[in-house]
């Protein structure tokens, strides 16, 4: 591939005013962005910043971090960027001298750049060698899942991950392919996929290969086991008043940061028939957001990718 033909590193920055209101931003407090992608959501809360606010980028894509770094360079002075997964927030917290923050945003989709740039084997569009890593430091690739593990596990990975009905049929035909030769491209993969759903249903929800990509890719990233204490650590950081919004585009993430929130907001743990709560756990924040906010339908018309995004917004007690 030609240097040309790489795409820009952009992302479509998904509710944006929603986010960004949700934020509720003081111009002097300190903010982080946990998915820094290219820079749109950083950008606008950059821009509302003033003296002594802060800004903290994470991104585990070098790529980036770099152009963004670009983007966000006339802020240069109130940001700071970090290479590392969100999951380790409270580390990058301590390493930066962070006691707390007053706000912090979540954006679990995928990078335009991603999806789009063939080398990294997100899509299912462009043949290339399976990759699908976020961080490409990372030691396990979509190769090693699908040439690696077994049956059982594949069945299982795109079944929950991805809610493939025919996910059997794929695992099966996933482990018959490579018996005899490594599945080393994107496109090795959709044709064995292909093969395994009946043809009636390959038009159903789109490309058939697409609730297997996104399976495949979630568990690559270990996208679904670090939301949970993610956002359990950030509510911890947030200063009293402070904001988390979390955009999700998929049915078990916004399960899990509802459920999260919903354990948060209630505090108490004893059994509902104890008369009197001897836990002690208090309720830590309020949900904002009792249902999860969706995009409007201008940014529908503008962007397709925003269809399956849901804010869910909480506020510290």
């Amino acid at each position: 591939m030609t240097e040309q033909s790489t795409p820009a590193f952009s992302h479509y920055s998904v509710m944006l005013s929603e986010c960004i209101d949700g934020l509720n931003i003081d111009p002097h407090g300190t903010y982080v962005d946990c998915t820094l992608g290219g820079g749109g959501h950083s950008l606008e809360i950059a821009k509302r910043l003033q003296a002594g606010g802060r800004l903290i980028c994470i991104d585990q894509d070098p790529a980036a971090l770099a152009a963004a770094g670009a983007r966000l360079s006339d802020y240069a002075d109130r940001i700071t960027f970090v290479h590392n997964n969100f999951s380790n927030i409270r580390a990058i917290l301590d390493d930066l001298g962070v006691d707390n923050v007053n706000g912090a945003l979540i954006d679990l989709g995928v990078s335009s750049y991603q999806l789009d740039t063939p080398e990294r084997g997100f899509s299912y569009q462009h043949d290339a060698p399976l990759d699908m890593r976020m961080d490409p430091s990372s030691p396990r690739s979509a190769y090693d899942i699908v040439n690696g593990e077994s049956f059982e596990e594949l069945r299982r990975i795109i079944s929950e991950y991805g809610e493939e009905r025919f996910a059997n049929s794929i695992a099966k035909n996933i482990i018959r392919a490579r018996e005899e030769k490594p599945v080393e491209t994107t496109f090795d993969l959709v044709d064995i996929i292909k093969r395994s759903i009946p043809a009636k249903n390959r038009q159903e929800g789109g490309h058939p290969a697409k609730r297997t990509f996104q399976a495949i890719r979630i568990a690559v990233n270990d996208e679904l086991a670090i939301i949970e204490p993610t956002v359990k650590s950030l509510i911890s950081v947030l200063a009293p008043g402070g904001r988390l919004c979390v955009l999700t585009f998929h049915s078990l993430e916004d399960r899990i940061v509802k459920q999260t929130y919903q354990a948060a907001a209630k505090g108490c743990t004893c059994p509902p028939d104890f008369p009197v709560c001897i836990c002690g756990k208090k309720p830590e924040i309020e949900i904002i957001t009792r249902k999860p906010m969706t995009a409007s339908e201008e940014e529908l018309a503008e962007n397709n990718r925003s269809h399956s995004a849901k804010l869910r917004i909480c506020e510290k007690i």
